[in-house]
Parts: C-alpha cells; structure tokens; sequence
C-alpha cells in the first residue's frame, strides 16, 4: 500500500481502477444503456476536470498568492520556478478538459443550443438560461486562463523573456484576473447546481 500513495502516478492509477471496480459492479447489476452510460461518463469527467480547476484556482488565490509577502525572499524561487509552474500546467489543462467535457455533456443531453442561446430559443425555460448562464461565465473563465493568466504568469515567472518592469505588470495583471474568476466561480457554480437541482436539466 506504501508503493501506492508514495507514488503520485501509482496513487491516480489506483483510483482508476476502483472506479472500474464500480463500473464493473454496476454493469453485474443489470447493465447500462450506452446514451445514459455516455451522458454519466462525460459528467463524471467534467466534474473531475473542474474539481482540478477550480481547486487550484482556489489554491492560488487562497493560499498561495496571500502569503507570498510571508515567504522570505532566498525562499521565493522555489515557488516559482518549481511549483508555480507545475500548478499552472495542471491549472489550465484542467480549464481545457473541464469546458471541452462540459460541451460535450450539453450537446448529449441536448440542451447545448438552449443553453448557449441563454434560453432565448423557442422550446427554452429558465433551466436552460441557467444552465447557459453557468457555461458562458465557464467559458469567460476559461478564456482569461489561456489568455490572459497563462501568457502573463509566463512572463511573471520569466517562463519567457521579459524585463523588471513587464515581469511586475504581468503578475499583477495575472492576480487580477486569477480574482476575477475567483469571483466568478462563485455564480458560475450556483447557476450549474441550481440549473440541475432546481430546473431538472441534467
């Protein structure tokens, strides 16, 4: 059991496999319709995703950046030569796969035209403009991710060439944006919970 969760690999890999465990266990127990497996699949991935997301988002913006003022200097480059980066890579390949899955789940359940139209198409209702509200403010962060965050936490981080001065502009400009969809992810989930919980669209 050591060998397993010392090793951060063996550790994913393993839970993995319990996952087919139950996967197993649930197909021994009568089966599955593949359109209602394919639809839990996605969900399963899109949650998985944002659980990525959105917890280093939170990681970032509640642990990492307040106390970076209590971390003294000789210490500084191990932040951010080493885990920043490292956390930025997960950061915004679990954006990518988190809206590339969410997409995919929307256009399985059918709702995606309802949902990005904000419920302005004929046969929408209130589940499905929140839904859409969830997805477009998704899609806004997503989009300061890749560019906006990224590009400037390359420079921050001297990932790529830039001077004192731009170095400090883009780190600012990254923690602001990193704030922004702090606050969004606050609506953003309330409107995708509530869009399933109170408006039934799955």
């Amino acid at each position: 059991m050591t060998s397993v969760l010392t090793n951060l690999r063996n550790t994913a890999v393993a839970g993995f496999v319990l996952a087919l465990i139950l996967f197993l266990m649930y197909q021994g127990h009568g089966g599955y319709e593949a359109t209602a497996f394919a639809k839990f699949f996605f969900r399963w991935l899109h949650v998985l995703s944002g659980v990525m997301w959105v917890g280093l988002l939170y990681y970032f913006n509640f642990v990492q950046i307040p106390n970076m003022p209590n971390i003294p200097d000789d210490q500084k480059p191990a932040i951010g030569k080493v885990i920043a980066p490292a956390a930025l890579f997960w950061f915004r390949h679990g954006a990518m796969a988190t809206i590339v899955t969410g997409l995919i789940l929307a256009a399985l359940n059918g709702y995606i035209v309802e949902a990005v139209s904000l419920g302005l198409v004929e046969g929408s209702d209130i589940g499905h403009r929140m839904i859409g509200i969830g997805m477009w403010l998704g899609a806004i962060m997503w989009f300061n991710v890749w560019f906006v965050i990224w590009p400037n936490q390359q420079k921050a981080l001297g990932l790529v060439e830039a001077d004192d001065d731009a170095k400090a502009a883009s780190a600012r400009t990254a923690m602001l944006f990193s704030r922004t969809n702090t606050l969004l992810s606050i609506p953003m989930l309330f409107a995708m919970i509530a869009a399933q919980n109170l408006y039934n669209i799955s």
